[in-house]
């Protein structure tokens, strides 16, 4: 990795609890150009020196897909250079070989977001079964809305985990989410944490809060490390890759250590990689083939 720039909306969305499509997009229109010239300029590069551009093509808010789309066209055109439109899922699999580039397929990956949680076996470059996923709630969706039943701020899944830092979950032990193989379901967990408080009453402590916060992160990454755990027994690998925004998680990160142990080697991107970033998604785009650049907001593996 050459040079990355990140701008965050987190400010731009933390008044309304969460993402604001038409605030996002806005935003992106705003603010990509310039960070386009800001990396150019940190990396030291002309555009005479640059192979192709990568751009996400889906899954995503369509209006944001749009315009990253439209730009990337523009520069491609100006620039002559060939456009590669990369699946957001990819990305987060492949920031991991931006901390570690000697990963290589065929690994095992747990792609762990705002909108996904998936197992997912990468045979080699460009090629992924899926071989899990969530019925509902995706695990940092879970979070978010926990985290607002709790009264913590946007984004919530990183308020929570510090929140859960001060917490015992054995003082307020929640189910851990069970399904039959390697499927994920958040949304039982999330009802029983309402009924918990709803439970409490008016009677709800700072320690509670944390007790409750540290209880339902338990529940989470119990459930998560439980089916890697399941995974890696009916498909051993010799690499595990742990990534996207969940993955910044304190306790995720200690447990799946632990739970790949000496089996494979555990790759988890550095914390500014696991949430969305561009260095992704050019790491991606150089094993993509250059396609039509059609937006799926959708897309799938």
């Amino acid at each position: 990795m050459v040079a990355n720039l990140i701008h965050s909306q987190e400010a731009l969305h933390g008044e309304f609890g969460g993402v604001v499509p038409e605030l996002a997009a806005r935003d992106h229109l705003e603010k990509l150009p310039g960070l386009v010239d800001g990396v150019l300029k940190k990396a030291g590069q002309e555009p005479d020196g640059i192979d192709r551009i990568g751009v996400t093509r889906g899954p995503g808010l369509v209006g944001c897909l749009l315009i990253g789309v439209g730009l990337a066209r523009g520069l491609g055109a100006a620039w002559e250079k060939p456009v590669v439109g990369v699946n957001h899922l990819w990305g987060h699999v492949y920031a991991a070989l931006l901390g570690r580039p000697d990963l290589s397929p065929p690994l095992l990956a747990l792609v762990v977001s705002g909108a996904h949680t998936d197992l997912v076996w990468m045979l080699e470059h460009g090629r992924f079964e899926v071989l899990g996923r969530t019925r509902d709630d995706a695990a940092g969706e879970a979070f978010d809305k926990a985290a607002r039943m709790l009264g913590l701020g946007y984004p919530g899944g990183p308020a929570l985990d510090r929140l859960a830092r001060g917490g015992d979950a054995r003082r307020q032990a929640l189910p851990k989410p069970a399904l039959p193989g390697l499927e994920f379901s958040f949304s039982g967990l999330k009802t029983a944490l309402l009924y918990r408080l709803r439970d409490l009453g008016g009677e709800v402590t700072e320690q509670d809060r944390a007790d409750l916060a540290a209880a339902f992160e338990e529940s989470v990454v119990g459930a998560l490390m439980e089916k890697l755990d399941q995974a890696l027994d009916r498909r051993p690998a010799t690499e595990v890759v742990v990534c996207g925004g969940v993955a910044a998680n304190t306790l995720l990160r200690r447990r799946a250590g632990e739970v790949v142990g000496a089996r494979a080697r555990l790759t988890i991107p550095p914390l500014e990689l696991c949430t969305d970033n561009g260095a992704m998604i050019a790491a991606a785009a150089t094993y993509a083939p250059v396609n039509d650049l059609t937006v799926d907001p959708g897309l799938g593996w």
